[in-house]
């Protein structure tokens, strides 16, 4: 009359799933709670170390006592105090790195630089110094004088090499005088070349025979002492045992470069000039 009754196993089929769900609310509640606490404490972190930060930052904590160049042979330290000096009461915290890059990078001898923290203070500064390639003879004041330009290899004009004994060089760091005495010069350049410090070079006389010495491979190359740059096509180098070199332009550098190797191999003791405008036709004289 009332119909079948049902198994106990129906029953506790039934009655499962309700108390599945009762555990699987209160599972999510309890991970509810942790990840809100989670969250809390990762803000309230935030903001006491955001505080403490702030309240570092404005106190002049990590005062900057010190400043360590690497580097800058060319460059005093009285012209690196320029170059990097900051607001007063600049601390490792507030101190603004890249600016002082920008500030360091504006002298033409610099050609990279990057700016560290070393805590807890001390602000180094990392230079990547542009070498002088060579002594650009410049005539000037009418071809009344001739000043003395240090140029790098990648055209960059350094600044006018003053007299050793003037008031200016007794300013300048004796690296620049070592370098000068050891490269080679670049003569014969037109009058009107008129270099200015951090600025390229723009005189095709000029960038010509830094090509040249660029493509050169050091076995040559370490002999030149001179270039005569009167003009591209007739660029003549003159090494260290007084052969000239009647080099040309900037193109075919390498084999130009082998046939007077050869040449000067295969005539020991016996070479003055050798020609290679045309590397195809190369001539020679006999001292």
């Amino acid at each position: 009359m009332f119909g079948k009754e049902k198994s106990s196993d129906e029953r506790r089929f039934r009655v499962a799933p309700d108390v599945s769900t009762e555990m699987v609310g209160e599972r999510a509640s309890a991970a509810g709670v942790l990840l809100f606490s989670a969250v809390l404490f990762v803000v309230v972190l935030a903001c006491v170390l955001g505080i403490t930060y702030a309240a570092l930052y404005f106190s002049g904590a990590f005062a900057i006592t010190s400043v360590k160049v690497n580097g800058a042979d060319h460059l005093t330290n009285d012209e690196m105090a320029i170059l990097a000096a900051g607001p007063q009461g600049t601390t490792l915290l507030n101190v603004d790195t890249s600016s002082v890059a920008n500030s360091v990078d504006r002298d033409a001898w610099v050609a990279d630089v990057s700016v560290n923290r070393i805590f807890p203070d001390t602000l180094e500064i990392n230079v990547t110094e542009r070498e002088i390639a060579a002594i650009v003879e410049v005539a000037a004041d009418n071809a009344k004088v001739t000043q003395m330009w240090a140029i790098a290899s990648d055209g960059m004009w350094l600044m006018e090499i003053p007299a050793r004994d003037s008031e200016l060089g007794a300013t300048i760091s004796p690296q620049i005088y070592e370098d000068a005495d050891r490269v080679l010069h670049i003569t014969g350049v037109p009058f009107g070349l008129t270099p200015e410090v951090g600025t390229y070079c723009a005189d095709g006389n000029v960038n010509n025979a830094l090509a040249i010495l660029d493509g050169l491979s050091t076995e040559l190359a370490d002999r030149v002492k001179t270039v005569t740059a009167t003009d591209a096509a007739s660029t003549c180098l003159t090494l260290d045992n007084g052969i000239e070199i009647a080099f040309g332009t900037a193109e075919d550098i390498r084999d130009k470069e082998r046939i007077v190797l050869q040449i000067m191999a295969d005539n020991p003791g016996k070479v003055s000039y050798i020609n290679v405008r045309v590397p195809d036709r190369p001539t020679w004289r006999a001292v």
